[in-house]
């Protein structure tokens, strides 16, 4: 399974008072990095749903674990995989990592769910949305 990973600068405005980046802050750096990863696709720019309807997609939950805090300003790694596919649903793994460590500041899970523009219902995500996540799906490395 492949994995897209993004460098991040932390700054004394991402801090809390006790000087370790605030809780909100590592949603706002997986935010970032998986829209670094849209665009490392080829997805940026203005959103055309007429021609790509699998743009049209909203986030049905977030899930966070923080387990090694962050402390003062520097640098942090955030990686992004897909960690399950369904067919309206694809799930979004990620890790905080320390430039020189794979130890885990925080790990979580972002769900979103393709959405048809018109209705506003659940529908399949294409088939070239599937290829184009394919090597990026830990779902797909399981042993069957």
């Amino acid at each position: 399974m492949r994995f897209f990973e993004l460098v991040h600068g932390v700054y004394f405005d991402d801090l809390d008072a006790f000087q370790i980046l605030h809780n909100a802050r590592y949603l706002l750096l997986f935010e970032h990095t998986i829209g670094a990863f849209w665009r490392h696709l080829g997805w940026a720019g203005r959103l055309d749903f007429n021609a790509d309807n699998d743009q049209h997609h909203l986030v049905r939950a977030n899930h966070i674990e923080y387990l090694n805090p962050v402390e003062g300003t520097g640098q942090v790694r955030v990686r992004i995989w897909v960690e399950r596919m369904g067919r309206t649903s694809a799930a979004f793994g990620f890790r905080v990592l320390p430039l020189d460590q794979d130890v885990d500041h925080a790990i979580g899970e972002r769900v979103i769910v393709r959405v048809d523009p018109e209705s506003g219902r659940p529908t399949p995500w294409s088939e070239k949305f599937r290829e184009t996540l394919a090597p990026y799906r830990r779902d797909l490395d399981a042993p069957k």
